[in-house]
């Protein structure tokens, strides 16, 4: 599937920031130094694009794919209205195919995440690690104590503008379509980053790239056009992706609320709901959708860290879907809207996006 296995979007700013993230109880000073230089490496490596893009040694399909790049954030910027600060000017490599591990944790009683505290960024539902070992071992920390667990790599950050962020290799070989959501995505979280609120964040987020996709390619493009047509068909998919997974969460949320039974007898009856799940999602859901990005998402583990993870980017989607049609489909103007509804607030920007949706 999409954002959890190839392009999950983990804000890690103050994980990268040693000086400031010293006041992180959460975290110990191995692991503050070891995320501090994976960033500095970063940095360190940042190249301006313009002059990749101008050198004659540079790949003919490398050079397209920047050229892409900057057409997406100067789309952001200027058609979009996001703050793109320096952003997306500059690109470093990674040595590897993946950037970071993610692991996310709940418990398997209820949907209650496991957090960790940073600065700025307050409470998130997930934990980067640059070592395997390192994240195994935390993740095996975790189910010991208890906790159903999910552990995913991710190619992408965002430092909320706090850096330049460059772009990085491991997203460069993506396709058309992924690139460009990708960049509208991260510099959507330069525009608006509520602190501890990470499913709002990442869900709008998720809407503002792919939605900004379709926007970009159906006016580069024309409406006729292959790029356009596969990213109003991946958003057509995110939608229905998002409607069986909010349902299947509020069915194992009635389970977890019922008082009559203890934890054990929760648990016995949530396998039998994950299991019609997986055969719904292959007899009913999967059949109609118009691209492959969630083939296969009935043999992946299904327990509450890995429905919670999925959910952070397919949160209520249908509510941000409903402003964009209420203000007649104009995408600058209903980010707009979003935000000033969300900031109005902070504490449940949910409630402000819902108003807005309700008219």
């Amino acid at each position: 599937m999409k954002r959890p296995s190839r392009k999950t979007f983990v804000i890690l700013t103050l994980l990268f920031v040693a000086g400031a993230t010293w006041t992180c109880s959460a975290c110990s000073a191995g692991y503050i130094l070891r995320a501090g230089y994976e960033e500095a490496k970063i940095l360190a490596r940042r190249e301006p694009i313009r002059d990749i893009i101008a050198a004659p040694a540079t790949p003919p399909e490398v050079r397209r794919r920047l050229e892409l790049v900057l057409t997406a954030r100067d789309f952001a910027e200027h058609s979009l209205g996001l703050d793109a600060g320096d952003s997306y000017t500059t690109y470093s490599r990674v040595d590897r195919d993946t950037l970071a591990l993610i692991l996310s944790g709940a418990r398997r009683d209820r949907f209650s995440a496991v957090t960790w505290w940073f600065p700025i960024v307050g409470s998130v539902p997930y934990k980067g690690y640059f070592d395997m070992d390192d994240a195994l071992e935390a993740q095996r920390e975790l189910e010991d104590d208890g906790f159903d667990t999910f552990l995913r790599p991710t190619a992408a950050f965002s430092t909320l503008g706090w850096f330049n962020d460059p772009l990085l290799s491991t997203v460069l070989r993506y396709g058309d379509v992924s690139i460009v959501s990708t960049v509208i995505h991260e510099l959507t979280h330069n525009s608006l980053y509520l602190p501890g609120q990470a499913g709002f964040n990442e869900s709008f987020a998720n809407f503002v790239g792919d939605r900004g996709a379709v926007a970009l390619f159906c006016g580069m493009d024309g409406p006729a056009s292959e790029r356009c047509a596969r990213t109003t068909d991946e958003w057509a998919d995110n939608l229905a992706f998002a409607a069986f997974l909010n349902g299947l969460v509020a069915e194992l949320t009635t389970l977890y609320q019922r008082e009559d039974i203890d934890a054990a007898q929760k648990l016995a009856l949530r396998e039998p709901i994950f299991e019609r799940a997986r055969l719904r999602f292959r007899d009913d859901v999967l059949p109609p959708m118009r691209t492959d990005r969630f083939r296969g998402f009935e043999r992946l583990p299904m327990n509450n860290a890995t429905l919670m993870a999925r959910r952070l980017y397919y949160d209520r989607l249908d509510r941000f879907e409903a402003v964009f049609e209420r203000l007649g489909r104009d995408l600058p103007r209903a980010i707009e809207a979003i935000i000033e509804a969300a900031e109005a607030h902070p504490d449940d920007p949910w409630l402000g996006l819902e108003r807005l949706a309700s008219g």
